[in-house]
């Protein structure tokens, strides 16, 4: 066994949250035992889970849990039908999701975006726009734009209608976009020194023939990248390059954007592996020493219609768990052999209902758990 412990705050949270959390603790567990490594897993409830144990969606127990662990592995918050009973402010998706994001300066998040020959079936674009599979990793920044900018706010108007004692009331909306250098600078080295893992290509989306800090944005970009001469560097406009994900999605390496334009390019993006059961995520923090902070949740929600029902698709949870080793802890070994596990089980032909075709030959449809334990077994 490893002399170090290595701590995981665990929250599952809402939904499905648990369901698929349950199979990514068995992967680690897997792990645990192949490369006699120490892992303290500890859960901890968060989102509504939160809120029905200790009345708020971030409980202050569980954020003194994240700040004394190496890492959070993260499920999903959030349910349709409960979050308008409570005020904007306190609904976990704000009140637990943004502030740990804040709370622990997570500011980068990258997004791989995998889809592998076998599960061409799987993807909405033809065969011949999918190339030999896809593989693009969409670096976000996660903690400036729209999302954090001040002011943030709604008030009421009270505007003089010309020609009338009575003025005209309504409400007023406000956000801010705001980025600065340095948030920019740092995001964008991120997708540089990514980019010199891979195939040596950044794309960097902005609108900035319409956005002042569009043009900031491709201003410093365009200087980071001369620090890494060996990675090509091209500029796209966010709607375009929304466009050529379907158009010509192989000719994306790393794509490097701000907040709002990388939440949704992230999602388009994801659409193309088929399934967002199958596409994880982490975020970063600061690097200290050999360690980063980091934050990993699969890409998609809490699906609350299939919660429960042995139906969802633990790939992306366990896929997280594989980022983790990859970028907290440093043990590539153990993330290639999760990777591995996961691809060694898609190739054997298991599949759950988000990813199964009947007619795909030799493909059977399997449950949550089912996945899990398959996908830990080829851990070995």
């Amino acid at each position: 066994m490893s002399s170090h412990r290595l701590n995981v705050a665990a929250l599952a949270g809402d939904g499905i949250g648990p369901e698929v959390m349950r199979e990514a603790i068995r992967v680690l567990r897997a792990v645990e035992k192949r490369f006699q490594l120490s892992f303290q897993i500890t859960e901890a409830p968060v989102g509504w889970a939160g809120i029905d144990a200790a009345g708020k969606a971030l409980p202050d127990a569980t954020l003194q849990l994240c700040r004394e662990s190496d890492a959070i592995l993260f499920g999903s918050v959030g349910l349709p039908d409960r979050d308008p009973t409570i005020p904007k402010e306190e609904r976990p998706e704000r009140a637990a999701l943004l502030r740990i994001r804040k709370e622990f300066g997570l500011f980068a998040n990258l997004r791989p975006v995998r889809l592998p020959k076998v599960l061409s079936h799987a993807c909405p674009l033809r065969p011949e726009r999918q190339g030999d599979g896809l593989d693009i990793l969409v670096v976000r920044e996660l903690t400036g734009g729209l999302y954090f900018g001040q002011p943030k706010k709604t008030e009421e108007v009270v505007e003089a209608r010309e020609g009338s004692d009575s003025p005209r009331r309504f409400q007023r909306s406000i956000d801010t976009m705001v980025y600065t250098t340095p948030e920019i600078e740092r995001i964008a080295r991120v997708a540089f020194e990514s980019a010199r893992l891979r195939r040596r290509k950044v794309t960097s989306i902005d609108k900035a023939n319409v956005l002042e800090n569009g043009i900031l944005w491709r201003e410093v970009v365009t200087r980071i990248g001369k620090e890494f001469p060996d990675v090509a560097l091209e500029h796209m406009f966010v709607d375009n390059g929304a466009m050529q994900l379907m158009l010509r999605p192989t000719q994306f390496d790393v794509m490097l954007c701000e907040n709002l334009f990388g939440d949704i390019l992230s999602d388009e993006a994801a659409a193309l592996a088929g399934s967002l059961g199958m596409l994880p995520s982490a975020s970063l923090g600061q690097t200290t020493g050999d360690r980063t902070f980091g934050f990993y949740e699969p890409a998609g929600g809490t699906a609350p219609d299939i919660a429960g029902k042995d139906l969802a698709n633990p790939i992306a949870q366990i896929l997280s768990v594989a980022l983790m080793l990859r970028y907290s802890f440093r043990l590539e070994a153990a993330a290639v052999a999760v990777e591995a596990a996961v691809s060694q089980v898609i190739e054997s032909g298991l599949r759950t209902g988000d990813i199964f075709n009947p007619a795909e030959t030799g493909a059977r449809k399997v449950g949550t758990r089912a996945m899990g334990e398959a996908i830990a077994a080829a851990v070995g």
